[in-house]
């Protein structure tokens, strides 16, 4: 087996340092060929100038970089995966395959189709979890059942967690010599985007619990995309904050409990949580959905979270709480619009925290937000952003005549989603 080839397909762990499977591959004593599909099935229903792809492809370039020292390189494709795997086997002796678990529930079926084609070809398939600190299934109630509340998943996933140690960067002389040129973007069929990700900042976590809910502070890690995407592993940054920061832990946790739940529930992709809520009547207005998209509610603050997202691809996490409650309880637009808007804009996009966040502002989801709960715009202004300062970066018209008047006054809007709550709530039970 020494020497023999295994390929690494690399997916949201786009990294060498600290890789699972990529350490896995190479402890076995195989050479490696990493690999990475542009997937069709996911790339048709994207913008050409997508942010996040555009990421994508920049993280396989510094890879690609890296390898090149070693007249190595990174192979990469596009197409559909199982055609994909199709030529790879005509074309390598590939004796194993080595990847990390994606547990989303399209992924989930992609990698089940590709492990059936590899393993009837004889082809040793090796997954591992990586994009977890824990997988799901690890972090149970005494009697087996999944968590769904948050407080006591942490307590238990903090007794489950022990040491956590980050994988090594293997030696450059494990990788296969290649002179596979790297494709440019036109090949790929993608194009530029005005829409970059930031580098991740760890240097204000210091004060994160104390900074985290005023937007103009600026004081965000900007770690989505990195973790999303993998260019940092959740062990190498676990590490680095758990000393400085209890709060921003917390955050890191939030996004195990979702993955967990999506995992245990896949059908919150589609439906309420909490099927009570299945007989609310949503006004789903589209000409005051598209207001709320644009940022011209005449709510400032929900509009300049809304005008950020749709020119940078970010938005601060307390404004995205303040943007969401606004379409579900003022407007009374059902929650799945909210959550595939924000799955197109993102740049941090991931399936089970956005969907978990917005059916905890809904009310809907696990260990959600109590239904009567209803996020004043105003007071959240007063709280978050008394100056101004977060408004006025992205509302550029907040102090002239054309900007746009409150659509509907707080008020009116709260009592109507109350009662339209509690009459849902009260058909469900009959």
């Amino acid at each position: 087996m020494e020497g023999d080839l295994a390929i690494v397909w690399l997916r949201r762990d786009l990294r060498l340092e600290d890789n699972t499977a990529l350490h896995a591959a190479v402890s076995q004593g195989f050479k490696v060929l990493p690999l990475f599909i542009f997937d069709d099935n996911i790339l048709n229903e994207l913008p050409k100038n997508d942010g996040r792809v555009n990421f994508i492809y920049e993280l396989l370039s510094g890879i690609n970089e890296e390898l090149k020292v070693t007249n190595s390189s990174i192979e990469v494709r596009r197409g559909k995966p199982l055609d994909i795997w199709s030529q790879l086997v005509q074309e390598q002796d590939i004796k194993a395959v080595f990847f990390n678990k994606d547990y989303e529930p399209y992924a989930l079926e992609r990698d089940k189709q590709v492990e059936d084609f590899l393993t009837a070809r004889h082809i040793k398939v090796h997954t591992f979890n990586d994009h977890l600190l824990l997988e799901p299934g690890t972090v149970l109630k005494d009697d087996g059942e999944p968590y769904t509340v948050f407080t006591p998943f942490k307590r238990k996933f903090l007794q489950v967690l022990g040491e956590v140690r980050p994988y090594p960067k293997p030696n450059p002389n494990v990788f296969v010599n290649s002179n596979s040129s790297f494709p440019l973007k036109s090949d790929l069929g993608i194009e530029d985007s005005t829409i970059k990700v930031k580098p991740y900042n760890l240097d204000a976590l210091s004060q994160y619990g104390e900074t985290r809910d005023f937007p103009a502070k600026d004081n965000g890690s900007y770690l989505g995309p990195h973790l999303r995407f993998g260019s940092i592993s959740p062990r190498s940054l676990y590490l680095r904050v758990k000393t400085i920061s209890d709060v921003f832990v917390s955050e890191i946790i939030w996004r195990e409990f979702f993955s967990h739940i999506l995992h245990f529930y896949p059908n919150v992709v589609h439906n309420n949580f909490k099927s009570k809520y299945d007989g609310i009547q949503w006004r789903n207005n589209e000409a005051e959905f598209e207001k709320w998209c644009k940022g011209e509610t005449g709510y400032p603050i929900v509009d300049a979270g809304m005008r950020e997202l749709n020119e940078t691809g970010y938005m601060h996490n307390r404004v995205r709480m303040i943007t969401a409650s606004f379409l579900c309880k003022h407007l009374l637009i059902d929650w799945r619009w909210g959550e595939a808007y924000f799955a197109q804009k993102l740049l941090d996009f991931d399936l089970s925290s956005n969907n978990g966040n917005w059916q905890w502002v809904a009310g809907t989801g696990c260990d959600s937000a109590p239904y009567f709960r209803v996020f004043n715009p105003y007071e959240q202004v007063k709280k978050f952003d008394p100056q101004f300062e977060y408004i006025r970066m992205w509302v550029r018209d907040f102090d002239d005549l054309t900007y746009p008047q409150a659509m509907v006054e707080h008020k009116f809007a709260r009592e109507r989603a109350l009662e339209t709550y509690k009459t849902g709530l009260a058909r469900y039970a009959d």
